[in-house]
């Protein structure tokens, strides 16, 4: 038998005990598991679980209903069962070590189910005190209820419930607004560029200004102003350790939990106008006609941005549509102009190597009851552009900066696969598209192809979605969707923890001893607050589309072969499965009344009529 199995079995005070049931036998100086049982780890699917048995390529299936009372990292015991009509089966018959400390649970028809997965608890618990549809922090070790959260009928409960599914919940903590930041001594060395008009563009919510902007055309330089947080978090003081932990800003429709707390977030080292505020700057010298970054300075400054614009209003501008200003806007909107010019033959460089997917992002709008409200959808537009070329440049010159190891963002290409799945499904579509001499070629025929047939931006999301996550690392390798040899993140040090790591570095040219571990930690941490996001809004889709339960409404297909559609008004964005199929093609527009909508499971049904 395994020896870390069976140290775990001693552990636990188990090994007697699987003795006694003949499933461990102890013959000629060791112990042997009986061939009837095996013993694994539990990993939870969607729809089912896996046995993970050590030193084994083998990973058997279970289902939800032979668990037994085992949850996601539980060490089991688990039998085979032989079928004599059907395949054979494996069910757990005991669990040998609980991994989780709590699980989050709702009651529903006498029955504790969990909230993630939706499955059964076997066990027997005292259900007496607890009322339907209610949600509790369920102590797997003690089968006592730790905490309860409250009832599903409520929507103030989706926050938590997707903070705890997703280990978020520990930026609800209230002490986290105390933490003690550093007061930056006088630097004689920084510079002082408080008299350039430098601004801020923004969306109109945004409550922490990361980046500054300001050209100077006479020399055709670009400016790139960067919140200084290093200058108040100093490495390995609580607020940092608690800045890495969290890694992230997290941000939900109604709120945003900040990685770093709001005295420094949206006050000390947000870019407000019209106050001094210390920056990283990046002064980038173009060659007018190669458009090549000749010079690149970065230093320490002090700045004063001189107005904060909303993406909306500049592109009012950009268009040409001028409302009432005052004489120091217009010298700001001038010079606005003339960057933006510049900064559309950077893209179109740019794109001689990178992508430009066109895609719409939801934007949730809840009401005082946080209930959902309205569906914004958002399109990239010109003021995103000009804000995101001039970003770009920074975070390229930063990647520069750094030698062999760093803090870098890395994307790898598609694989074989991932493009296969990708032509077949254009297949669906009627494009008919082959591969070319390499994958950049192959995607830029797919979206010339995908234009002549107006599914841009559907075709697009078919792209992103065969693409590989991008991940932070220690190594550069290169990032495949914007088509650059080394990229770092530079621009957002109060939301990212990457970028704060990555402003030490360049300032003191030290790595940190743990850089990998600190790659990982976030690349991690990253997937988890998108799912906690995705969790909670889906979580508002589904109570808005419950009240609207016989209701028809147009739904365009995304997935043909598991039978999903999202809604293209109302909630829009809500994903749902339809019951019935009538060969529709992959994006067809369909008419669907909905059946059902579980709150729990978050799970929409409905039919094509």
């Amino acid at each position: 038998m395994n020896k870390n199995i069976l140290s775990s079995l001693q552990k636990n005070n188990m090994l007697e005990k699987l003795i006694n049931k003949d499933i461990i036998k102890f013959k000629h100086g060791e112990y042997i598991l009986n061939t009837k049982y095996l013993i694994g780890t539990v990993e939870l699917k969607h729809k089912y679980a896996l046995l993970h048995i050590e030193d084994e390529e083998n990973t058997p299936h279970l289902e939800f209903d032979d668990l037994n009372g085992a949850y996601d990292g539980d060490i089991v015991v688990a039998k085979k069962v032989f079928h004599p009509r059907s395949r054979n089966k494996i069910k757990v018959e005991l669990v040998i070590s609980k991994n989780n400390a709590t699980v989050l649970v709702y009651k529903k028809d006498y029955t504790l189910w969990t909230v993630k997965e939706n499955i059964p608890l076997t066990f027997a618990f005292d259900l007496k005190n607890i009322n339907e549809l209610d949600v509790i922090l369920l102590d797997t070790k003690t089968n006592m209820v730790a905490r309860n959260l409250g009832n599903l009928s409520n929507p103030e409960i989706d926050e938590e419930i997707s903070l705890i599914l997703y280990h978020q919940d520990y930026r609800l903590k209230p002490n986290f607004e105390d933490l003690e930041y550093h007061i930056p001594e006088t630097n004689p060395n920084r510079i002082d560029l408080s008299e350039l008009d430098f601004c801020t563009i923004d969306p109109d919510t945004a409550k922490d200004f990361d980046d500054a902007i300001y050209y100077d055309e006479e020399n055709n330089t670009i400016y790139v102003a960067i919140a200084d947080v290093s200058a108040y978090v100093l490495p390995n003081t609580q607020i940092d350790k608690e800045a890495r932990r969290r890694a992230f800003s997290l941000y939900f429709p109604h709120k945003v939990l900040p990685m770093l707390p709001h005295k420094l977030s949206s006050d000390l080292c947000s870019l407000k106008p019209d106050v001094p505020r210390l920056s990283f700057v990046f002064k980038m010298k173009l060659d007018p006609n190669t458009l090549n970054v000749i010079e690149s300075e970065l230093f320490e400054a002090t700045i004063v941005s001189k107005k904060r614009f909303t993406y909306g209003r500049i592109d009012r501008i950009l268009d040409g549509k001028f409302d009432t200003y005052t004489q120091n806007e217009k010298r700001i909107f001038d010079n606005l102009i003339k960057l933006y010019k510049l900064t559309q033959k950077l893209k179109a460089k740019r794109l001689l190597k990178g992508y430009d997917f066109r895609t719409k992002e939801s934007s949730l709008r809840l009401d005082k009851n946080f209930e959902l409200q309205s569906v914004d959808v958002e399109e990239s537009t010109p003021s995103h552009s000009l804000v995101e070329e001039c970003m770009l440049l920074a975070n390229i010159a930063s990647a520069k900066k750094l030698k062999k190891q760093g803090i870098f963002r890395t994307h790898d290409e598609p694989s074989q696969k991932s493009i296969q799945n990708l032509l077949t499904d254009l297949s669906l579509l009627g494009i008919d598209v082959s591969l070319k001499s390499d994958i950049h070629q192959t995607i830029a025929n797919i979206q010339k192809q995908a234009k002549n047939y107006l599914l841009t931006s559907e075709v697009d999301e078919l792209i992103i979605k065969a693409q590989q996550q991008a991940v932070y690392s220690s190594v550069a390798s290169g990032h495949f969707g914007l088509g650059f040899d080394r990229y770092s993140h530079f621009t957002s040090p109060i939301r990212r923890y990457a970028d704060l790591v990555l402003h030490r570095m360049l300032k003191t040219s030290e790595i940190p001893s743990d850089i990998v571990a600190v790659c990982d930690e976030i690349s991690i941490k990253e997937r988890e607050i998108d799912q906690a996001v995705w969790d909670f809004e889906d979580r508002k889709f589904v109570r808005w589309i419950k009240k609207r339960i016989g209701s028809i409404f147009v739904c365009e297909i995304v997935d043909v072969e598991k039978k999903v559609a999202v809604l293209t008004q109302g909630a829009i964005g809500a994903r749902l499965k339809f019951d019935n199929y009538k060969g529709q093609k992959l994006f067809s527009k369909v008419r669907v009344e909905i059946k059902s909508a579980n709150i729990a499971t978050k799970e929409i049904v409905g039919t094509i009529v």
